[in-house]
């Protein structure tokens, strides 16, 4: 018994430092950055990026000169990238729940062949579809525009596949007894199956959230104007060939995390839950 309790103490040790390391190399970056972004960008360009916490040259001069730079045009970067990532967001949550949901719980014909189209899709890598989104937001006259970046990716395959296995598990009772009560298929899914869905939706809203605010490629091909542009893509043009604002870059990068940190902290509990439930049902 105590050689049991012995080891078991060995293995939570041993668990808890490697996940300890992994934190210390997770965070590592994040942390370089942030001190990085309290010195003035000369000492960057000439000591690089150091973990000295020499409190004499730290500031908060960089956050102001993001305030200050180009008369606020890196929060109009930052609000146009929380429109877009809030607008693609839902869309995403509302159509992918809703055909992942039709997917996992409905019987008609065609179904299996709609889900390996599904998969296919997901197996696509975006670079390919480039091209031809680019030649139908121009015939569609909405390049440039918020809704060009928004509409081609309101709907994620990988969305629709993790919506579609959640919905696999859903109790058919709970469909049924809607119906008996005189529910149409959409009221059984917004008020009975969505709060069952919930850690489905928490998973699929931090992922989603996450890839529309760092979405680079696309918002880079379908934006034109200045004042269009995301945030990525801002903070991409302020390294040019003629000098680099690293005071508004290292600053600019660390309020850019701030937002997915909040989702994270509102969903993490659906996340894990959503995560882990298909091994706990399994």
């Amino acid at each position: 018994m105590a050689n049991r309790i012995e080891k078991s103490i060995v293995s939570s040790t041993l668990m808890y430092l490697f996940m300890a390391l992994m934190a210390a190399f997770t965070l590592a970056p994040f942390l370089f950055m942030l001190v990085s972004s309290l010195r003035s960008g000369n000492l960057m360009v000439q000591n690089g990026l150091q973990l000295d916490l020499n409190f004499r040259t730290m500031n908060m001069n960089s956050y102001k000169a993001v305030w200050d730079y180009n008369d606020g045009l890196f929060f109009l970067w930052f609000k146009n990238s929380l429109v877009i990532s809030a607008i693609q967001t839902c869309a995403c949550l509302l159509l992918s729940s809703m055909v992942g949901y039709g997917l996992g719980v409905y019987e008609f014909k065609g179904r299996n062949a709609v889900f390996v189209i599904v998969l296919v899709v997901m197996m696509v890598p975006v670079e390919i579809l480039i091209l031809p989104l680019f030649k139908l937001t121009v015939a569609l006259r909405i390049i440039d525009t918020k809704a060009g970046v928004i509409l081609p990716f309101a709907v994620s395959p990988f969305a629709i596949f993790f919506f579609r296995q959640y919905a696999l598990g859903l109790p058919r009772d709970v469909v049924d007894s809607g119906r008996i009560d005189g529910s149409g298929e959409f009221g059984i899914f917004f008020r009975l199956m969505m709060p069952i869905m919930l850690p489905a939706f928490g998973a699929i809203a931090i992922l989603q959230a996450m890839g529309s605010w760092n979405a680079f490629v696309w918002p880079l091909i379908a934006l034109r104007s200045n004042e269009n542009l995301t945030l990525p893509i801002g903070l991409q043009s302020l390294l040019t060939p003629y000098g680099n604002n690293y005071d508004v870059l290292l600053a600019g990068s660390v309020l850019s995390i701030v937002p997915i940190i909040i989702v994270f902290l509102l969903n993490q509990r659906a996340f894990i839950s959503g995560l882990t439930v298909g091994s706990v049902k399994g």
